[in-house]
């Protein structure tokens, strides 16, 4: 099958006027902080805004029909043209000089991984910082469901697209029409947003604070305006907050849709998922807060070792990323790394923001095995896979294994890659676990409290890859890497 090139170039060209269009929203941030990086701002956007108009424009009256094979290049060169035109504000201004250093921070941004090689992120201007965060909140939903709400009115159908960008094993739909499914998203989106920027003004954040760190939470990117991310603020109920919105950051949205907005809560309990997550998240929470709090000389408070554990645990689970202690200098630094970096392998709620793996992931690979078990007694059995008390179709489970497969040997290739690249084996582990499942923190050179600057400019290249391979669910990447794909059918 020939690829329609001029489809491809008209919705690339849509991509990047809107990601220069986001870019002036940072302008009047500088404005309002008297800064002197306006100019440098408005035109990286209006470079952007050019650029993809000019594409956009020349392939209109071109065929757009299009096929799941060209939704898979679309997103993923949209990914890669998305993170180029969008170091433009970081190198204009100077923020962020070095092409390299500024690709993997807006990539680390767009992936919503949370990795940075900003050393010291509070003396940026605000508008970069506002930016940067622009960046979370734009990759967190995907601004390719953006463009599926709008691509309708250019005569163009999304449903390929979505396909391709939706996080988890299937892509489910609120209504038959996929683009009034991507308006509904965006709307859920945008109201979490806004709620929890005002919570975390009621709690003494200032608006440019509380909006970057509620972009960051809903998305689960965990960039932060703070050096020391959230733990700069000691307030228990802004971590309690961010806590909260962290969690409904990694739950399915279209499940939110049902239980926030029509208010269907039975719905959400009766999702297998929802269920183990949300025991998960309990579970590792209360042993962290028994090792921390039983294992500390100084005693301490329960409640501040409850609080620490709950924030860390989700945070890693949901991929934000956000930090408000580091647990690798734990009074037990070997356990609490061990668990960390276990619990970087699960990942949110399929149809969430977060990246990993998924929880449904899990549990279906879990009842897969136990079903193998079973069989060894009964091998004549016909025993399927049920998830919420359905079927799960055999096609689904086999692609949920070959994630898994894929998953890991990415993993271990990429932690043989970043050993050769000059990392020790922490350091070489974390960053591949924390890339791949765009997390943020690792472990080594790159814990918690740490950055990714002293990593060589090969290895962060390489580390962009993962981040990138890793947000659009492996296959959307990989797959264009194989021969099957190019051959012409």
């Amino acid at each position: 099958m020939k690829l329609n090139v001029p489809a491809i170039i008209h919705i690339l060209g849509l991509l990047t006027a809107l990601n220069g269009f986001f870019m002036l929203f940072a302008i009047p941030v500088s404005l309002y902080y008297h800064e002197s990086v306006m100019g440098e701002i408005g035109m990286a956007g209006g470079i952007s805004m050019v650029t993809g108009a000019l594409m956009w424009f020349v392939t209109r009256k071109k065929s757009r029909v299009l096929k799941k094979k060209e939704g898979y290049l679309i997103v993923t060169l949209g990914w890669i043209i998305l993170t180029v035109t969008g170091t433009l504000p970081y190198v204009f201004t100077g923020a962020i000089p070095e092409f390299t250093d500024a690709f993997f921070e807006t990539m680390s941004g767009y992936t919503t991984t949370g990795a940075s090689i900003l050393t010291d992120i509070e003396v940026l201007p605000k508008g970069i910082l506002f930016w940067r965060s622009i960046t979370h909140w734009i990759g967190g939903m995907g601004i390719i469901v953006l463009a599926i709400a709008i691509l309708p009115i250019l005569g163009i159908g999304g449903m390929q697209l979505f396909l391709a960008e939706s996080p988890g094993p299937s892509a489910d739909k609120l209504t038959p029409r996929i683009q009034d499914t991507a308006k509904r998203l965006w709307i859920l989106y945008v109201i979490l947003t806004v709620v929890e920027t005002v919570l975390l003004m009621f709690g003494g954040m200032d608006l440019f604070e509380s909006l970057c760190h509620s972009m960051a939470t809903v998305s689960t990117g965990g960039f932060s305006t703070r050096n020391a991310s959230v733990a700069a603020y000691e307030s228990p109920y802004i971590q309690y907050v961010i806590i909260i919105f962290m969690f409904l950051g990694g739950v399915n949205f279209t499940l939110s849709y049902f239980t926030l907005i029509k208010r269907n809560f039975k719905k959400a309990w009766k999702s297998e998922e929802f269920r183990t997550y949300t025991g998960l998240v309990i579970f590792i929470s209360l042993v962290m807060t028994l090792i921390i709090y039983f294992g500390s000389d100084a005693g301490g408070s329960f409640e501040k070792a409850w609080r620490d554990s709950l924030f860390q645990s989700i945070a890693v689970i949901t991929t934000t990323g956000f930090v408000t202690a580091d647990f690798t200098q734990a009074i037990y630094p070997g356990i609490m790394t061990i668990i960390l970096f276990v619990i970087m392998f699960m990942g949110g709620s399929a149809g969430s923001t977060g990246g990993g793996i998924k929880i449904v992931r899990h549990i279906i690979v879990a009842k897969t095995c136990f079903i193998e078990f079973r069989k060894q007694i009964h091998p004549n059995a016909i025993i399927p896979v049920r998830l919420d008390g359905n079927a799960v179709h055999s096609k689904i489970t086999y692609n949920i294994l070959a994630f898994f497969l894929i998953y890991f040997g990415l993993f271990g290739i990429g932690s043989l890659v970043m050993g050769a690249l000059g990392s020790d084996f922490a350091t070489a582990i974390g960053s591949s676990a924390s890339a791949l499942g765009n997390i943020g923190p690792g472990l080594g050179e790159v814990c918690p409290f740490c950055n990714y600057a002293g990593l060589p400019a090969g290895s962060k290249w390489f580390l962009s890859f993962l981040m990138m391979v890793g947000r659009l669910e492996l296959f959307t990447v990989l797959i264009l890497m194989t021969p099957y794909y190019w051959r012409r059918t």
